[in-house]
């Protein structure tokens, strides 16, 4: 998995099947990601109702070809509200995640996509089965916040 940022290697079998949260090593942890980048999209969430809606107007920080954030290790120093998931906070924030998320899917206890590259064994098949943000958003730095809205995407 040359081209996959996420060391996968050395990760007990299907870990994701069998192992709590709670108890992944980090490096399972990390490894959980797909790399797709659409929990770096902004969302809108209606404060009466609690729906939650995607848009393609991405995080400053998000690499629109790479779908990986290009200061990820001190992206709270530069976006202090982006969530630092974990397994202690998912069951508050597994709502807003993206509905193919890994995270979500297996705190949900559904089964992750053949596209995740722990299943296909390549971070590229995440973008080559459509599932990434590649290619497709913009940067929030040229949509005023007062127009996200504009930006809202039905189907994510």
């Amino acid at each position: 998995m040359s081209d996959d940022p996420i060391k996968r290697d050395g990760l007990r079998d299907r870990f994701w099947e069998k192992v709590p949260l709670k108890n992944l090593a980090p490096k399972e942890w990390e490894a959980l990601c797909d790399g797709c980048g659409k929990c770096c999209l902004n969302k809108l969430e209606d404060p009466d109702t609690g729906e939650v809606a995607f848009t393609r107007v991405a995080c400053r920080l998000l690499d629109n070809e790479t779908c990986r954030c290009g200061q990820y290790d001190i992206r709270l120093q530069f976006v202090p509200e982006c969530v630092h998931l974990t397994p202690q906070n998912i069951s508050k924030v597994a709502y807003w995640m993206p509905s193919t998320c890994a995270y979500r899917l297996v705190y949900e206890g559904k089964p992750l996509y053949d596209w995740h590259p722990l299943i296909s064994g390549t971070a590229q098949t995440v973008h080559d089965a459509g599932q990434s943000v590649r290619g497709w958003t913009v940067p929030e730095f040229e949509v005023p916040e007062e127009e996200w809205e504009d930006h809202i995407i039905e189907d994510l």
